[in-house]
C-alpha cells in the first residue's frame, strides 16, 4: 500500500476477522489489499483524493465503515444501492456526487477489479422490470451500463490517486 497517502478521519481500527465476517455476509470474499487498508482507515478519506475513470477525472470522497454507529457503515450502504448496482458489486466507497466506488466480482470472484458506479441516470432493477418490462437479465444489463472500468486491484486503484 502506497506510503504517501494521507488517510483522515478513520473510524477506530477494525479487526481482519470483522471486515471479512461483514463482507461474506453480505455475499463477497473481500481481497486482502482492501482488507488491509480499511481496517486502519474505515470512514476517512484520503490526499490526494483525484483519480481517472477513463478521460473523466473523479474525486474520491471515504471509504466506507465497518463501525455500526456510523453514518456511513458498509452494510447499511449496501443495503442502499443494491437495488440499483448489478449483481456482483460491491459499494466501499463514496464521490462527493453520490457515485460510488465498487469492487466488481463479475468475471473474477476471487480477485475483483475496482469500478466506479455513476448514479445518473441509474434506475431501480425492480422498476425497470416492472415499468419497462424488462426481464431480469435486461436489468442486469443497463445496471452495468452505469459501471465503468477504474483498476485491476485495489492497490492499484490506490497507485492511481493524485492531485
Amino acid at each position: 500500500m502506497r506510503k504517501d497517502l494521507e488517510w483522515e478521519y478513520a473510524d477506530s481500527e477494525v479487526s481482519e476477522a470483522t471486515i471479512k465476517e461483514i463482507g461474506l455476509q453480505l455475499g463477497f470474499q473481500l481481497p486482502q489489499d482492501y482488507i488491509d487498508c480499511v481496517k486502519i482507515n474505515g470512514g476517512a478519506n484520503v490526499l490526494p483524493e483525484e483519480f481517472n475513470v477513463g478521460i473523466v477525472e473523479r474525486c474520491f470522497g471515504s471509504l466506507f465503515s465497518f463501525d455500526e454507529e456510523s453514518s456511513e457503515y458498509i452494510v447499511k450502504k449496501y443495503e442502499i444501492y443494491k437495488p440499483f448496482i448489478p449483481k456482483k458489486v460491491f459499494p466501499i466507497a463514496n464521490d462527493p456526487a453520490g457515485n460510488v466506488i465498487c469492487l466488481d466480482y463479475n468475471n473474477n470472484p476471487e480477485s475483483p477489479i475496482v469500478v466506479f458506479w455513476e448514479h445518473e441516470n441509474a434506475w431501480e432493477k425492480e422498476m425497470l422490470m416492472e415499468e419497462e418490462y424488462l426481464t431480469g437479465e435486461q436489468a442486469e444489463e443497463r445496471a452495468r451500463e452505469n459501471v465503468f472500468y477504474v483498476a485491476a486491484t485495489f492497490t492499484e486503484f490506490l497507485d492511481k490517486l493524485h492531485d
